[in-house]
């Protein structure tokens, strides 16, 4: 077999292939006896036809094509091993020549990761906010539980901001209702927006058996982002009363004795919910400084598969797609980069390591690791899971060599968020995959792994 590389642009190849004859015989001869095994020919048990009577009942070229079939797979993959070609995808091939005893030539294009110069990774300035904890994010947290164990009482008077409000709601579309977009006996905090756009207005200063009608785009269901015209019927106005910021509340609403004790619980936490955030920071920002020195040609082709796939039913607007594309894209950019790093570091992925992540990661799912890992396999995304861990090292080793300062200036040392004694243990590594922290309401945090 001769095979040759063409470079038709950065990121696709195009590889030419010469079967001779010989080498294709195998392939033959397996054809003949597949086909054999196969047709039903009078007078000749299956497995024992003749390979004339196969040309003569069946032809000759079916034969060829079976055993181009088998072959053609062997011979591409011989041409890319041979030629070292990183391929992407699977490559578009066309038969260019093949004859009875001539043999086989083929051409292969396919999509190829890109050849990147890596810029220099250690030293990389990175900045995040502060750590600071004010009074104010303190009593912001206080809030937060006093309201959880609030009580609603309700009013006669017009509706403000905060209020609790029990409402039906209905919208429609060119006179046509809208399912999706009808309950009754609703509850909502007047204030929160997080219903419809225009609500909050339509309703404040309005009391109980009152309405309101607004045009507002819908954000769920089949009519999600098209404008319908909403009425809202008001059928009660509350308000929430508050327990008092004491002693008893602290006793009630936590393990202390005192609101000053709950208190120094939660700055403790938010001081170490906001490393957790830093860590966070520093992850992304990092990995925006690096992605900011190079430059990577993208192969298009594994581009538009992925947004081929991602919105195969049909979803999403123009500016979804452009929105999802650029993901895409950073996202590509970021593993060939984060890939050249680990190789060139040539940073591996050991049992324990893979355990952890499995770990860390099958509770986000609701499975027990075990299942998880079962998961892993039967899906056939074992090299995947490697793939992402080994990346994630070498997104660690360029987060331990920048230089991380806060907004102030001052050094941060993210190895604190490693020896913090409030935080879960593994929580660095944990950042390296995480998503940005949410705190509670009782001042902790909610990092997910």
């Amino acid at each position: 077999m001769k095979s040759s590389v063409e470079t038709l642009n950065p990121t696709r190849v195009k590889l030419t292939v010469e079967v001779p004859y010989a080498e294709l015989k195998p392939s033959v001869d397996s054809a003949y006896k597949k086909i054999a095994a196969q047709v039903s020919i009078p007078g000749f048990r299956k497995g024992r036809v003749p390979a004339a009577i196969i040309d003569q009942r069946v032809g000759r070229q079916v034969v060829l094509d079976e055993a181009v079939n088998e072959h053609l797979p062997k011979a591409y993959n011989a041409a890319v091993d041979e030629h070292k070609v990183k391929v992407l995808g699977q490559p578009a091939v066309d038969v260019t020549d093949f004859s009875d005893t001539a043999g086989l030539t083929f051409t292969a294009e396919v999509d190829v990761r890109p050849e990147i110069v890596l810029p220099e990774y250690h030293g990389l300035d990175v900045q995040v906010a502060d750590a600071d904890v004010t009074d104010a994010d303190v009593s912001e947290q206080l809030e937060s539980l006093r309201a959880r164990f609030g009580s609603l009482r309700t009013v006669e008077r017009p509706i403000d901001s905060g209020d609790f409000v029990t409402i039906d709601i209905a919208a429609d579309a060119d006179g046509q209702p809208i399912d999706d977009a009808t309950a009754a006996g609703l509850s909502y905090e007047v204030g929160s927006g997080d219903l419809l756009d225009g609500l909050d207005e339509a309703i404040t200063g309005k009391s109980a058996g009152d309405s309101a009608t607004f045009s507002a785009p819908l954000r769920f269901g089949e009519f999600a982002d098209q404008t319908a015209e909403v009425t809202v019927a008001i059928g009660a106005v509350k308000e929430r009363d508050l327990p008092a910021a004491d002693d008893d509340f602290a006793q009630l609403a936590s393990e202390f004795d005192t609101l000053a004790e709950l208190e120094a619980d939660l700055r403790t936490r938010l001081t170490g919910y906001k490393k957790l955030q830093q860590g966070v920071e520093a992850r992304d920002h990092a990995l925006e400084a690096l992605l900011g020195k190079v430059e990577v040609p993208l192969p298009e082709g594994l581009v538009a598969a992925q947004l081929e796939g991602h919105f195969e039913d049909g979803h999403g607007d123009p500016g979804h797609r452009a929105e999802f594309e650029a993901q895409t894209r950073q996202a590509l950019t970021a593993q060939f980069v984060l890939d050249e790093i680990a190789g060139k570091e040539e940073l591996s992925v050991g049992e324990n390591e893979l355990t952890e992540y499995i770990v860390r990661n099958a509770q986000r799912y609701g499975l027990t690791p075990d299942q998880f890992a079962s998961e892993i396999v039967s899906a056939g995304q074992v090299s995947a899971v490697v793939g992402e861990v080994v990346r994630a090292k070498a997104l660690a080793l360029v987060l331990e060599n920048a230089k991380v300062t806060d907004a102030s200036g001052r050094a941060v040392n993210l190895q604190e968020l490693q020896e913090d004694p409030t935080l879960p243990t593994g929580v660095l590594s944990d950042v390296l995959g995480s998503e940005e922290p949410e705190p509670q309401a009782d001042g902790g945090t909610d990092a997910e792994a």
